[in-house]
């Protein structure tokens, strides 16, 4: 049993604890509003440039990945251009926002710049679903260029501006083509009926897949790996990069059918607001720049498919090209399904004739 004096010992002990976890509460405290002002303080622009006009450019990608690279590389030497009178600040890895979420960005005022792919498009604007269609399947690289960077490009680019308050400020970068991965041999159409086929997105994506034999399904790429080990997916749809960043090779997949089922590339938009604040110098400054590391990112991206392709290989990966011939047949084969996939879309039945027609010259 205590007595008086062992409680007396005992109050001024209490007090020294009570008074400690005082003092240490105020020391993290002051430690965490440190760490926060320095926070503050590291996402601000320099005291010089507060004032100027911000323009944030964001991407989804990876810093190693091509389209990263690139558009970084447009960053700096256009902040290094505008120097004093733009503040550039770029963002990679959807720390700002995912690609699925840019154009909402910018359209409440949240973003000034992004470079999107296609497929994020179409639910915008279906007139960029025309490069979807099956017309397109098999083509090249430079079948490609010639109608994205023509008359027919321009006019969707035109559709892209009014419908979504944007400005598109050049040439779009490539991604390169996407082909089918599976976890069984196919070298022919005939190999694709009835597999389960994920698919990105992009409604022409489904049913072109659909028209082959397989049957398309939408899955969120971070839940991929998941559902090929669990053996309910038999392929996807994506490009030699991409499976290699994901390292799909480890998810069962053996077999690539490359028959170029379409050809991805990411479109530069400028939220419109912004655009037309800006002086008639500045505009041309960043047009210009833009136009000036197209090329360079094209040829990056050609060569980063090459060597992923290479990569594929030495992880045993089994590759069919089919030949020139059996890709135009296969086109004409679904040729039959394409006004049903462009009337779905909701694409400009004049822009769809045009198409056409210029394909055939």
């Amino acid at each position: 049993m205590l007595n008086r004096t062992d409680c007396q010992k005992e109050r001024p002990m209490q007090k020294n604890n009570v008074q400690f976890l005082l003092s240490l509460f105020k020391k993290i405290l002051s430690l965490m509003v440190l760490v926060a002002f320095g926070f503050i303080l590291l996402t601000l622009p320099a005291s010089g440039e507060r004032s100027l006009p911000l323009m944030r450019i964001s991407v989804e990608n990876s810093p190693s990945h091509v389209q990263t690279k690139a558009v970084r590389r447009f960053a700096e030497d256009l902040s290094h251009k505008v120097q004093g009178r733009l503040h550039v600040k770029f963002y990679d890895s959807a720390r700002l926002y995912r690609d699925a979420q840019v154009l909402s960005a910018l359209a409440s005022d949240r973003l000034e710049m992004a470079v999107p792919g296609t497929w994020h498009f179409d639910r915008y604007e279906p007139d960029v679903g025309i490069f979807l269609l099956p017309a397109f399947y098999g083509r090249s690289a430079e079948d490609m260029h010639r109608v994205v960077d023509g008359e027919i490009g321009r006019r969707v680019e035109e559709k892209i501006e009014k419908g979504l308050r944007v400005f598109v400020p050049g040439r779009w970068l490539d991604l390169g083509h996407a082909h089918l991965y599976t976890n069984q041999p196919v070298t022919s159409k005939g190999d694709l009926k009835n597999l389960n086929i994920r698919v990105a997105g992009g409604l022409a994506n489904a049913m072109r897949v659909e028209a082959l034999g397989a049957k398309a399904v939408m899955i969120p790429w971070p839940d991929l790996p998941a559902r090929l080990k669990q053996g309910n997916i038999d392929g996807v749809l994506t490009t030699h990069e991409t499976f290699r960043s994901a390292k799909l090779w480890n998810s069962g997949l053996s077999y690539v059918f490359e028959d170029r089922q379409y050809f991805p590339q990411y479109i530069p938009v400028i939220r419109q607001n912004f655009w037309r604040r800006l002086p008639e110098d500045l505009q041309k400054i960043i047009m210009e720049t833009w136009e000036e590391h197209v090329d360079e990112a094209r040829k990056e991206a050609a060569e980063a498919q090459k060597n992923a392709r290479k990569l594929l290989l030495q992880h045993g990966m089994k590759i069919f090209t089919p030949t020139e011939k059996m890709l135009s047949e296969y086109r004409s084969f679904l040729a039959a399904h394409q006004d049903e996939i462009a009337t779905a879309l909701g694409v400009n039945p004049e822009l769809y004739a045009d198409t056409m027609t210029f394909l055939k010259e």
